[in-house]
């Protein structure tokens, strides 16, 4: 089991949480970028600097990811294609993707960038608080738990 992070965009708070988390479940955590990334020295966070490009970071998870890992992001795509893989994912926010609704999110997606494109005002998510923390917490505890629902 391995707990694959989008890193370039996760917050520090987030990661602060899965590396507590690795110390504690003594489970491998691989933050994933395209530039250096601090991580405290433990055998079990490491990072993988990808080459600056689009999607480099989301293609080298894709590539790495094996059925029943855990994907860590914010990117509705990535979370698509690893969910397709039988890995699971999870927002930073402590939101669980599902093959059950990440067209809907596909689509939702979709349409925001159609929106922003035509420049339609869409305004972004409001800043990551206590109680979203406490949800990812959450989230993470029941996945390394064994807890996550099974497909």
């Amino acid at each position: 089991m391995t707990i694959w992070v989008d890193a370039d965009a996760c917050p520090k708070a987030i990661k602060e949480i899965l590396f507590r988390a690795a110390e504690r479940a003594q489970v491998q955590v691989t933050l994933v970028a395209n530039r250096g990334l601090y991580t405290p020295p433990s055998p079990w966070v490491r990072t993988l600097q990808v080459p600056r490009g689009f999607d480099a970071a989301d293609d080298a998870i894709v590539g790495l990811v094996a059925a029943g890992d855990l994907v860590v992001t914010q990117d509705i795509p990535l979370a698509a294609a690893v969910l397709r893989t039988g890995a699971h994912a999870v927002t930073p926010r402590g939101e669980p993707y599902s093959p059950e609704t990440i067209g809907e999110r596909l689509a939702m997606r979709d349409l925001m960038d159609t929106l922003r494109s035509s420049g339609v005002q869409t305004g972004g998510p409001s800043a990551l608080g206590t109680t979203e923390r406490q949800a990812f917490a959450r989230q993470l505890d029941i996945y390394l738990a064994g807890r996550w629902p099974q497909r």
